[in-house]
């Protein structure tokens, strides 16, 4: 359908990269005849941070598919493409740009996700003197108010608390006033690890060949941006609504009843394991989180998944994923700057190439390369876990965690990264900060047995760096951390090493930071 031409537009309705729900209050009483949609594929949002090709390609073939979509439906879209000869190269010149164009009486939008896209909207449209209405995000189980009255009434944020208050006022996984199985969670049940043959009756996860639209913006990323991180030979993530709602079904089918019990642990050469891998669809707003939720209780309900299986894939996302959203807003833009344990190194250069001996590294980012996914423990507890035991700059880290990841955007990654996996916030994401040594991935993975390191040893040229730099981080922050109740345990194992077994591991520490910065 044509954009209305002649007199101005009443309303010009900004849809996001990350925004493509069908359902989206920001079309609510949507009118052809005088309103359009606008959307802009711009190089500054993949250049922001130095994206990963897959990323850049899932949020373009996905925000085509859209557009399509849409116009099928009879709505007119104003569409810039990455390869229009005009593209003015940002959000905020393009929509400058549209607004002289169109001369809409109002700007209409769902409240963006990240607060620099935000506020530069809200910037433009000031500097144009047009109305500007931002839309609660009804994609979310929790809004922004409600997470504020939450807060307001606790002198510390955790994630537990406010999940069990998810679970109450909606009535998700509870039955008369308690929860279901007769307990909150089922963390004690679901870490375990597998044995020396590994995964057993593992499923493919479920991929999608691109087709002609998402194979032509494959081409243009490879040309565009073909000196950005990442392979593309992999790509095959949904990109449509009804290809997340399928992914969604072969999860609940064929993974979800083993996904409690192994949500953590890791295997080399196998990236998806038992996972949903439904997050890149959720965060574009391609599934709705209460149509994932449901489907896994009716798995519980009906006895083809048990309630630590379902429990814990259901606490992601009404738990984890509501709760990092309510940090993220609660704290920004100054949480952004926070570093709690005055971290200030530069990120090593082999997290772009995976050339490390260290294998369980090896393994997670070449497999970040290759798919531009890992799931949650190899995320927090391999590659987030070496930067936090090295003293990287938390928004390094932070950085790199956005730029690598399909399913990352800000108000998700940002507290996961620099509150869970950096400590950076002080613990308002985490009691503690998330410190281990090469023992606990050597438990949780066979990723050890392939190492020229041993995980076990902090002492000697096969010892293993993670594990030397745990009593390093021990000892470097013993006076922070001596304060929190959570790791007197792990102090007291440092007390008792002998202050000459502590001075050359900090000599071997040292030089471990000085060969990787």
């Amino acid at each position: 359908m044509p954009i209305p031409a002649g007199k101005p537009l009443r309303h010009l309705v900004i849809v996001l990269g990350d925004q493509l729900d069908p359902k989206s209050a920001a079309l609510q009483g949507f009118d052809a005849r005088r309103d359009a949609v606008w959307m802009a594929e711009v190089p500054e949002e993949s250049t922001f941070v130095w994206s990963h090709k897959a990323r850049i390609a899932l949020f373009l073939a996905a925000m085509r598919h859209y557009r399509d979509a849409l116009q099928k439906r009879g709505v007119p879209v104003v569409y810039r493409q990455l390869d229009d000869p005009g593209n003015l190269g940002s959000l905020a010149k393009e929509l400058d740009f549209a607004v002289r164009t169109f001369r809409p009486g109002r700007l209409v939008l769902v409240e963006p996700g990240e607060w620099r896209v935000r506020e530069s909207i809200q910037q433009t449209a000031q500097r144009l003197e047009v109305p500007v209405e931002m839309l609660e995000d009804r994609h979310f189980l929790c809004g922004r108010e409600a997470f504020t009255t939450h807060a307001a009434k606790r002198k510390q944020l955790r994630m537990e608390y406010f999940y069990r208050q998810m679970r109450r006022a909606t009535g998700i996984l509870m039955h008369q006033g308690l929860p279901e199985g007769g307990k909150w969670n089922f963390d004690q049940e679901n870490r375990g690890s597998f044995g020396k043959e590994g995964p057993r009756d593992l499923r493919e996860l479920q991929r999608f060949p691109p087709d002609a639209v998402t194979r032509q913006v494959l081409a243009l990323v490879e040309k565009a941006f073909a000196s950005h991180p990442g392979r593309l030979n992999h790509f095959a993530w949904p990109v449509t609504p009804a290809d997340a709602r399928t992914s969604l079904r072969d999860f609940i089918q064929n993974r979800l009843g083993d996904f409690g019990k192994f949500q953590d642990a890791m295997w080399a050469g196998q990236p998806f394991l038992y996972h949903s891998a439904l997050s890149s669809a959720l965060n574009l707003k391609l599934l709705d989180p209460r149509e994932v939720i449901e489907e896994a209780e009716a798995a519980f309900r009906s006895g083809k998944a048990p309630i630590a299986s379902v429990e814990g894939f259901i606490r992601q996302i009404l738990g984890w994923r509501e709760y990092v959203r309510g940090v993220y807003w609660r704290f920004m833009p100054e949480y952004l700057d926070r570093n709690t344990l005055n971290a200030t190194l530069p990120l090593p250069r082999f997290y772009w190439t995976a050339e490390t001996e260290m294998n369980c590294l090896r393994q997670v980012i070449q497999q970040t390369l290759d798919y531009g996914y890992a799931h949650h423990i190899q995320r927090l507890m391999v590659v987030g876990l070496f930067a936090l035991l090295l003293g990287v700059d938390p928004r390094e880290v932070h950085r790199w965690f956005l730029a690598v990841y399909v399913d990352a955007v800000e108000w998700v990654e940002l507290p996961n990264t620099l509150g869970m996996s950096q400590y950076a916030d002080g613990g308002i994401m985490a009691s503690k900060p998330y410190a281990a040594s090469g023992k606990y991935i050597a438990r949780m993975s066979n990723y050890c047995q392939s190492c020229r390191y041993a995980p076990e040893a902090s002492r000697g040229e096969n010892a293993c760096p993670f594990t030397v730099l745990y009593w390093d981080f021990l000892q470097r922050h013993r006076s922070e951390l001596a304060k929190n109740p959570r790791m007197r345990m792990q102090i007291s194992n440092l007390d008792r090493r002998l202050r000459t077994e502590l001075a050359a591991l900090q000599r071997e520490a040292d030089r471990i930071r000085t060969q990787h910065t």
